[in-house]
């Protein structure tokens, strides 16, 4: 069975309903557990009745994270290859619709300029993103970016557009490791309503491509869903349901949750649905708690208040300096970004911040030579 056939099985508006029926009964239980949560106990983790408990929550976390990854902190650093894009999707700034965003596809000279920037920091990780414009930045493209980038850097994620499976296995032949796919919502009915034109309106494709990427045998899979767009309860429970669903299937593979929220851009409509910081730190804590193993990421989206506690009680790992447009360490700001960053620190600052906090940050994922066991 695929997580599309198993997804199918549930309606959103019955996960919503179950969400608002867990006590605080419930959300005891889930704290008194001391083996694995399962997804009832993560319902009433992130319900309303989990509120009054976050201090429990995050000492509980904390205390998980810290047994689990230790005193470590990944660091990774965004590199947007192209802002080109042939979906319209009304939430991004890189969507096809929007006119007000100058379009760059790097071209190798320019790429190696911004390596070049980028080497002035110890960072070996690498996250390459693109739009999703199979014309100007598909496949073969990416292909070549990596056989560039693998010169410079010891570990290679990409996020990019959903792909078939024997292209993952050429890009894992190729150096890449780790491939993030994000669902933005997994509320079916609605999902077309974001996502009006393009292969990325394609519901299903996108959904089992996580799969795909494991039977590629990549080493780690990110999901997650961008926060902002429906219920975030609703949509956090079915990024739970997918990671429970994948690790039990591909238990050899590594994955990681993001949590992205809307951020200003270019383009955007009117969000409708918001999540305070302190649901966002529920949030965070209920993934903890109810996965001891998945890595989990925050970006420079959130502030650096809330990113600097954030690290103490369950993120495992941070981007630093980050630009959002394609040639943003090295070339003229003419692009415009996919969303406004909110953390604007240096890597220094931040890799400062976590060494006064007691933190080591760590530039890389893995080394290569693991890659031999």
């Amino acid at each position: 069975m695929t997580f599309n056939e198993w997804h199918a099985q549930f309606e959103w508006e019955q996960i919503q309903d179950k969400i608002q029926c867990k006590t605080e009964v419930d959300v005891q239980r889930a704290l008194a557990k001391t083996g694995n949560l399962d997804l009832e106990d993560f319902a009433a983790l992130i319900s309303e009745a989990a509120i009054p408990y976050l201090e429990t929550m995050a000492q509980k976390s904390r205390a998980i994270t810290l047994k689990r990854f230790g005193r470590t902190m990944q660091m990774y650093l965004p590199l947007y290859l192209s802002n080109e894009c042939s979906n319209a999707c009304t939430y991004c700034g890189f969507s096809y619709l929007n006119k007000d965003i100058h379009r760059l596809t790097l071209n190798k000279e320019q790429l190696l300029s911004e390596i070049q920037v980028i080497k002035q920091w110890p960072y070996e990780h690498i996250l390459l993103l693109t739009g999703e414009d199979a014309k100007n930045a598909g496949f073969e493209y990416l292909r070549e970016a990596v056989q560039i980038c693998k010169e410079h850097f010891k570990h290679i994620s990409i996020e990019v557009q959903p792909m078939d499976t024997e292209e993952y296995k050429i890009l894992a032949k190729e150096g890449v490791s780790a491939v993030m796919v994000y669902q933005e919502t997994y509320h079916q009915k609605n999902y077309k309503k974001y996502h009006t034109s393009g292969k990325k309106s394609v519901f299903s494709y996108r959904l089992e491509a996580p799969e795909r990427i494991c039977e590629a045998g990549l080493r780690k899979v990110g999901l997650g869903c961008l926060i902002g767009l429906e219920d975030w309860r609703a949509d956090s429970f079915f990024t739970a349901m997918h990671l429970r669903f994948l690790e039990k299937k591909y238990w050899r593979t590594r994955f990681s949750i993001s949590l992205p929220r809307l951020r200003p851009h270019a383009g955007l409509q009117d969000q409708k649905n918001f999540q305070t910081d302190k649901e966002l730190f529920q949030l965070i804590c209920a993934y903890r708690l109810f996965d001891p193993d998945v890595e989990i990421s925050l970006s420079t989206r959130e502030s650096p208040v809330f990113r600097d506690n954030a690290v103490k009680v369950a993120v495992t790992s941070l981007s630093a300096g980050s630009r959002t447009d394609p040639g943003g360490y090295s070339l003229s700001k003419e692009e415009l970004p996919q969303f406004m960053v909110n953390d604007d620190r240096s890597p220094e600052e931040v890799a400062s911040m976590l060494i006064k906090e007691g933190y080591e940050p760590v530039w890389k994922d893995w080394d290569p030579v693991l890659d031999a066991f």
